[in-house]
Formats: structure tokens, sequence, C-alpha cells
């Protein structure tokens, strides 16, 4: 290709910028001409012939898979971390979704409808799947108001649930894909692929304790084999000493064979559906799915999920279950082995961690300096995106569509700020 030549040329003669010093000190690798570093921190729109850079733009969104994390409405019911009014979110959720479905984004999840951290806030298995299938519900009418359709953008949506230790989780996830199907199928007449619930597990972090810290990890198998026994999409096992430090490579490595091993070695797992038709768990589908139902009744008489939301109903309900969960361990009526009943004869200290993973001053330095260096390369066109993301916003057009431009030249800080201007900064009163 003479283009992919003549780029090469361009920046042949051209000196890497000065954080790049810092990022890669040292002399380049064999073979090495340094025009990738170089490349760092540039849209491609800056390197490619327009037509050859639309092209290869269209191709990657198409193909593109990930996933989108921000629920805000779990981020207001279980973590405050909210920094923009529910409305004004939402909005952009809606964007992202419409943005997806002109650009024929089929493998992205536009949203991670999130139970775990409405669990690690302190819901108990009921309200964590409740509240996270309300959620969903939400943002399901939300969408159709806007005018799209079911089936555009239902295969986009996925779910993310916590897996304790209580019976509950042994069926959180027959639960849900029963009372999503019935709702895509009955309600909304959506299509099958839009009747298929997608969700991912993680085992739960609030159960694992800094007692006897080595016994998490057989917490988190059993939580594990929950989740692979309910057929669960994905899976996330943690380490054991989250309860108190950042992971190490070590833990890390102990949590991923625990898939390994169930995976490869364990032949009950090689069965799908392993307990399909047990009595105990055709029972519980049925009394959890019921618990769900009349929680939704709850939700529904106080003006659904956003009415609740403004009478703090689902920020209550988790804390009374935080404390119920707390207070359950204090007294010893839930026992946790090494915690509050079968303790070592050292009576189960906490354990201090022997290594804590962080940043160095240099690292943190470093990163300062490579924030600066990219604002002031971008200054002057950075000013042009902010002002047309601050315009994009007071007309009501789609956020997302300027935001894929915006972060060609601006920071997160920089967005941030410039939405602040015209949606307000948001903070939910306690």
């Amino acid at each position: 290709m003479k283009w992919r030549k003549k780029r090469a040329a361009k920046f042949a003669d051209t000196p890497a910028p000065v954080y790049m010093n810092h990022l890669f000190p040292g002399a380049l690798p064999e073979g090495n001409d340094g025009l990738g570093l170089r490349l760092l921190g540039m849209s491609g729109a800056e390197v490619l012939p327009p037509d050859i850079y639309e092209s290869c733009r269209a191709a990657a969104l198409q193909q593109v898979r990930g996933t989108v994390q921000a629920d805000i409405l779990k981020e207001d019911q279980a973590q405050n971390t909210c920094i923009f009014s529910t409305e004004f979110a939402l909005k952009l959720m809606g964007d992202v979704q419409e943005y997806f479905i002109e650009q024929n984004v089929r493998n992205f999840y536009s949203v991670s409808i999130s139970g775990y951290h409405i669990a690690e806030a302190g819901a108990n298995p009921i309200t964590q799947l409740a509240f996270t299938l309300a959620n969903g519900f939400t943002y399901v009418e939300y969408y159709l108001s806007r005018g799209m359709k079911v089936d555009d953008f239902a295969p986009n949506l996925s779910f993310f649930f916590s897996n304790g230790m209580d019976p509950e989780y042994s069926v959180i996830g027959r639960v849900a894909r029963r009372i999503w199907a019935k709702a895509m199928k009955f309600k909304y007449k959506a299509n099958k692929r839009s009747q298929m619930l997608k969700y991912h597990i993680q085992t739960s972090g609030r159960s694992l304790h800094a007692q006897e810290i080595d016994f998490n990890d057989i917490r988190t198998t059993l939580q594990a084999l929950y989740a692979i026994y309910d057929n669960c999409n994905s899976l996330h096992t943690n380490a054991y000493d989250e309860a108190i430090t950042t992971p190490t490579e070590e833990s890390v490595r102990r949590a991923m064979a625990i898939q390994l091993i169930i995976n490869r070695e364990l032949g009950t797992a090689k069965t799908e559906n392993f307990i399909q038709g047990s009595f105990a768990i055709e029972e519980l589908t049925n009394l959890v799915e019921e618990a769900v139902m009349a929680e939704f009744d709850r939700i529904t008489e106080r003006g659904g999920v956003l009415g609740a939301m403004e009478r703090m109903y689902q920020r209550n309900k988790i804390q009374e279950e935080s404390l119920h969960y707390e207070h359950l361990k204090h007294t010893g009526e839930l026992p946790l082995v090494g915690v509050n009943t079968f303790l070592n004869s050292k009576g189960s200290p906490t354990i201090v961690p022997g290594e804590v993973i962080r940043s160095t001053a240099e690292e943190k330095e470093q990163q300062i300096q490579n924030l600066r260096a990219f604002q002031a390369r971008n200054a002057e066109k950075a000013k042009e995106s902010l002002a047309q993301l601050r315009k994009t916003a007071i007309s009501n057009g789609n956020l997302f569509d300027a935001l894929m431009e915006t972060v060609k030249y601006c920071s997160l800080g920089q967005i941030t700020n410039a939405l602040y201007e015209v949606g307000g900064q948001y903070r939910r009163n306690m």
C-alpha cells in the first residue's frame, strides 16, 4: 500500500514525544523503528487517509467485542457513585444503545445490568436478583420510549450477578432466564435471540474474610460450582487475599486454577445442566421466582424503579439487609468457619498482607506527565471538541456519537467538566 509507505516516511524523522521517554526508557527492541510508539495517543484519523480510516472504523465497530459496565441504576442504588442526574445519565445510556444500533455494533454489550454491586453493598440474593431484573426492564421501557425496537437492542444487554454461599445463589441464573424470557416473549413480543438472557457471575467478595484467608479459596470454589452448574455464560473467581489487599500474582493464579480444575478435571462439569431435575433445585427455582415477583410488586407500588429510587427504597432495603447480615455474623447465628466458629489455636487473627501492590511515585508522576502532554498536544482541537460536545448536549443530540470524536483530543476530566456545565454535577442525599 502506497499510503503506508508515505505515512511511515512522514513519521520516520519525527522525534518521539517527550512523554515516550518516560513510558519507554532505554533503547528500542532490535528491528523496531519506533513508528508504533510515535502513534500512541493519536487517532487513526490523523494517520490514515479519510476513506481508509472510515472503512477500517466501520469494520471495527461491527466486530468489536466488550461491555459497558456503567449501569447508572445500580450506581445510584448501591454504590453512590453518580456524578450526573439519573435523567441525564439515562439519556447518555440511551445514546450509547442508539449509536450501537445505527452503527451495527452487535457484539458489544451496551450495558452490563449489574446485581453484583447490589449484593456487595449488602443485599440478599432475592433482593439482588429482583432489583437487577427490575433495572433491566426499566432500560427496556426507556429504550422503547425513544423509538428503538426491542430486537435491535435486547441482544446488546447483559447481566452481572454475584454468587454467595446462600442456597438461593444456586438457581439465580435459572430464575433470571425464566423471568426474562417470559417477559420478552409475552409482553414485548421479542424474538428468540432477545429472549436469551446472558449473564456473568463473579464469586462473592463480601464472603471473603481476613481471618484464615486460605479458607477463602474453598468458599470461592463452592460458589464457582454454583455458577457452572447453573450454566452461567462467563465466570470470575476472586483471589483469596482480596479481603486484605490487592491480589498478588500467586493468588490470582490460584483463583484461575479453581476454574481450570473444575472445567478440565471435574467430570460432572462436563455434563451440561448436571443438576437438572433435582427436586431441591426445581423447588428452589420456583420459590425464588415467587419471591422475586413479590419484590416486583413492592417496587411497582412505589412508582416503579425510578419512583422507588426517589423514595430511597432500594438503598434503604440494601442497608437493612447488610445490617442483618453483619448482626448474624457477629452473634454467630451465621457460622463462618475460622471467623466466628472453629477458630484455630491463635484465635484466627486478621492476616496482615505480606505484599501490597501500589504504584510508585515515579509511575504516578509519569501518568500525570502523560496526561499533560496529551492535553498540550491537543489544546486547540480540545476547545473545538468540547464546544461541540456542549452544543450536542444542549440540543439533545446523541452524546455518545459526539464523544467518539471528543475522546480523540480530550481527557476524561475535560469531558466530565464540560458535561457538568450543561448537565450539572449530581450528588444524591444520603
